[in-house]
């Protein structure tokens, strides 16, 4: 769907609640992949696929084209994601379901990674990052986003995602590099 055809459906849909529904075709897997990859947990993520088109549809009337339609609802997802963490009194966990999920958004390994163990590896320690870095790299790398993008949906400015960004892949390196030496 080309911005324009979708910048009208929205249009649409803030007067028409039945249109919205094109727009939940468009991104409910997206939406629930999200989900999923962070709660591991199909019933979880299945819920809050559900809370955040309603919230979406709740609050379309006061949607106004700054960024993108795409940003805004991935915004809504993150911010519930967060509360779904919050009110359950832990901090994120990631099961081998979710690591799994990566594995298969992502495909084949790069070329600098020369065996399964180290992927699976990277995959575990993508996990287990905080819940703001886990999005960044779930965000840029599976869904796509652009830093602007990203800054929308985390709400932080794109100058601090490039300097979260930077670190994130730092620190990544810096495991690897210490998982290589230990192997030689």
């Amino acid at each position: 769907m080309s911005a324009e055809d979708e910048r009208a459906l929205i249009e649409q849909a803030q007067n028409d609640p039945q249109a919205f529904g094109e727009l939940y075709r468009q991104y409910v897997q997206r939406i629930y992949n999200y989900h999923y990859r962070h709660t591991g947990n199909r019933a979880d993520a299945e819920d809050l696929t559900s809370q955040t088109f309603q919230r979406a549809l709740r609050y379309l009337r006061k949607y106004r084209q700054r960024g993108t339609f795409q940003a805004w609802l991935f915004k809504i997802a993150h911010n519930l994601m967060a509360n779904h963490h919050r009110d359950r009194g832990r901090h994120p966990q990631v099961t081998m379901d979710a690591v799994a999920s990566l594995e298969s958004a992502w495909g084949k390994p790069d070329e600098g990674l020369s065996s399964r163990e180290e992927e699976a590896h990277l995959l575990r320690v993508i996990g287990a990052l905080p819940a703001e870095r886990r999005t960044l790299i779930i965000l840029k790398f599976v869904e796509g986003f652009s830093n602007a993008e990203i800054a929308e949906v985390l709400g932080r400015t794109e100058g601090a995602i490039k300097a979260l960004y930077y670190r994130t892949l730092q620190y990544l390196r810096e495991i690897m590099v210490e998982v290589e030496s230990n192997e030689a």
